[in-house]
């Protein structure tokens, strides 16, 4: 079993849910819930794998909070 960190936005023109794996290219999705928006990249993630041995370009640290005065 393998775990992957996803970074989740919503957008405001659609009101989808839009994720995607950092580094990890075509490992993305959207949903109309956070739920169906998890299935969705779980399926899409293990159709990648299935396909090819994955190599991450990048590697996920963290995020950060910026305050601008």
């Amino acid at each position: 079993m393998k775990t992957f960190t996803a970074i989740v936005e919503r957008d405001s023109d659609t009101n989808l849910y839009v994720g995607y794996v950092p580094g990890f290219p075509g490992a993305h999705s959207q949903g109309e819930t956070l739920d169906e928006l998890q299935e969705n990249l779980r399926e899409v993630i293990e159709m990648l794998l299935e396909d090819r041995e994955v190599v991450f370009e990048t590697e996920f640290v963290g995020t950060q909070q910026i305050v601008v005065p």
